[in-house]
């Protein structure tokens, strides 16, 4: 039991990468906190840990949103006391070429991914610095290290939750309070099943030209990540600090010959 009555926020878990990290961290003892805006997701998540025998609720709120965070925030303090770890998990895509893409479009993207990751560390983080612990996983992407045909608004956002994450390690080490990122690869989730379906005619020519850029010549799956979130999450990575953690199969640092 890994985490043990830990109690964990994970943003965007109604789902995808998200879901897969409750379930995990769920089996090794955590209280879960289920954050979607989609409560049907959200609640289904819920009822599947609870369904193992785990501890789960679900809070709807839009990380975008000072007033939800912050009260979504309060209402985990109020039940629990304590957060001990958060994951800003939630996002969303953005395809396209940089003067191609609508200004309302690359302001969503933006807002979403970065904002997103702010507002819960922002009303979290105060309470972690009081009890001098916690762990802040921030969701990055292989991408923030390579570029990427038509991806220039969710490059732009990425790399800005990296560089975010060496600057939140800075200030709050004095707090004894952890802050890293995961990087993935291209992981099968509905996510990104939908840009497929939306962005490409042939879908299974798209996945065996994704599967290339990686040396594993195979894509992701949302349990691959939710294994090293577990490892940040859990008291086996505390000498881990301001770090980029990557599951990408390959991307970065192997090229096929």
């Amino acid at each position: 039991m890994r985490l043990k009555d830990k109690v964990i926020l994970i943003t965007g878990s109604g789902s995808g990468i998200g879901k897969s990290t409750a379930l995990l961290f769920a089996s090794e003892g955590a209280k879960l906190v289920i954050n979607d805006l989609s409560e049907p997701n959200g609640t289904a998540t819920v009822q599947e840990i609870e369904a193992a025998g785990g501890e789960a609720i679900f809070i709807r709120a839009d990380v975008t949103n000072p007033d939800e965070v912050s009260a979504m925030v309060d209402a985990i303090i109020a039940k629990y006391g304590v957060i001990d770890v958060l994951f800003n998990n939630a996002g969303i895509s953005g395809v396209g070429v940089l003067h191609e893409i609508d200004p309302e479009a690359w302001d969503r993207v933006i807002n979403v991914n970065i904002r997103g990751v702010f507002l819960p560390s922002k009303y979290v983080i105060p309470h972690m610095m009081e009890r001098r612990s916690g762990s802040i996983i921030n969701m990055s992407s292989c991408i923030a290290e390579v570029g990427l045909a038509r991806r220039a608004s969710y490059a732009a956002t990425k790399g800005a939750v990296l560089a975010l994450t060496k600057s939140m390690q800075v200030d709050y080490a004095p707090y004894h309070i952890r802050v890293n990122a995961l990087l993935p690869g291209t992981i099968m989730t509905p996510f990104v099943e939908n840009y497929l379906k939306n962005s490409y005619d042939n879908q299974e020519e798209a996945i065996a030209g994704l599967k290339k850029r990686q040396l594993s010549e195979e894509l992701g799956l949302p349990e691959d990540v939710a294994k090293a979130a577990l490892f940040l999450a859990s008291d086996e990575s505390t000498f881990v600090m301001g770090s980029p953690l990557y599951v990408d199969g390959g991307v970065v640092f192997g090229k096929n010959a």
